[in-house]
């Protein structure tokens, strides 16, 4: 038999619905070489932004790319936080000469690389580049 929910039950609900819909915005989590790997793989959009905390510019986009964990648009891209000063061999292997790098893939294939832009617009642009339209 089917029951039509209380509009107390919808109204407790609703807010969890909401929470577990914004979850599946930008994830940004730490590089990890294993993670890059997997998402590379499994052909999902992936990027790789190139952090130093002694960087002004690389916090404020750090700032920028939290701005845009709850945009749906994002909700497939996983945004790989690595180590500018630590990552030697991903630096070499990417080509990276300068923090403030964004590399963006959708799979394996490179579809966007740009570096010292702090404004949320051309990090979306170049994270929507990996995104399947």
């Amino acid at each position: 038999m089917f029951r039509i929910p209380s509009l107390t039950a919808v109204l407790l609900t609703l807010p969890l619905w909401l929470m577990s819909q914004m979850a599946h915005a930008l994830e940004i989590k730490p590089y990890s070489a294993a993670a890059l790997q997997t998402l590379q793989a499994e052909g999902k959009p992936v990027a790789v932004h190139f952090h130093a905390d002694w960087c002004p510019t690389c916090r404020a986009q750090s700032l920028s790319f939290q701005a845009m964990k709850q945009d749906a648009q994002l909700k497939d891209v996983t945004l790989l936080v690595a180590n500018y000063d630590t990552e030697a061999a991903l630096k070499q292997r990417m080509q990276i000469r300068a923090q403030s790098t964004l590399v963006v893939f959708r799979g394996k294939q490179e579809t966007a690389r740009q570096g010292g832009y702090t404004e949320v617009a051309p990090l979306k642009a170049a994270l929507l580049t990996a995104v399947a339209r």
